[in-house]
């Protein structure tokens, strides 16, 4: 297996490279990447940096759902752990989206410890990302709307990491203040 360092740097490596070109939503058309290296060091500073496949999970959680990336290819490349995760944190996209976010709430409380480590830095770095300082009606809307909804999946998350829980109460706090 890859030391710890590696581990995470080609994570970090292969999520860069298979999300090339994806503009974030929410801030402009800020890179992708910014997400997911949000996330991955959001886990390292919940973990204090010891759990290095946690990190390396979380520069990879969309990379299922967003490209062509399999699961066989993340547990061959990195570890049985990792791609599980990732599979975790994967919604199923040919699904209508009030039905995937209606299954990110019901199965979060089922996800292993790890997964709901991921789901809720996810939301984290999702709410921060549609506080505008002078916000469109639509986009006051959006945020509201992902607010309300990222508070009833991380509901089923809570309890892994109270710093992780706090910072997620931190960003609800600053959304509603930004409207």
């Amino acid at each position: 297996m890859l030391s710890a360092v590696r581990l995470i740097s080609e994570a970090a490596d292969l999520a860069a490279r298979r999300h090339n070109g994806m503009a974030r939503k929410g801030r402009g058309n800020e890179p992708y990447i910014n997400h997911l290296a949000e996330v991955a060091n959001l886990l390292a500073t919940a973990t204090d940096g010891g759990d290095a496949e946690l990190v390396a999970a979380g520069w990879l959680h969309d990379v299922i759902e967003d490209t062509e990336t399999t699961r066989e290819e993340l547990a061959q490349k990195f570890s049985e752990r990792i791609a599980s995760l990732v599979v975790e944190c994967t919604d199923d996209m040919n699904l209508p989206k009030a039905e995937r976010r209606r299954r990110q709430v019901v199965d979060a409380p089922k996800k292993s410890a790890g997964a709901k480590l991921i789901k809720i830095a996810d939301k984290i770095s999702n709410v921060g990302a549609r506080i505008h300082s002078d916000p469109t009606a639509e986009e006051r809307d959006d945020l509201v709307d992902y607010t309300g909804w990222a508070e009833q999946v991380v509901a089923g998350c809570r309890g892994g990491n109270p710093w992780l829980d706090q910072k997620f109460d931190d960003a609800v706090r600053t959304a509603r203040a930004s409207l």
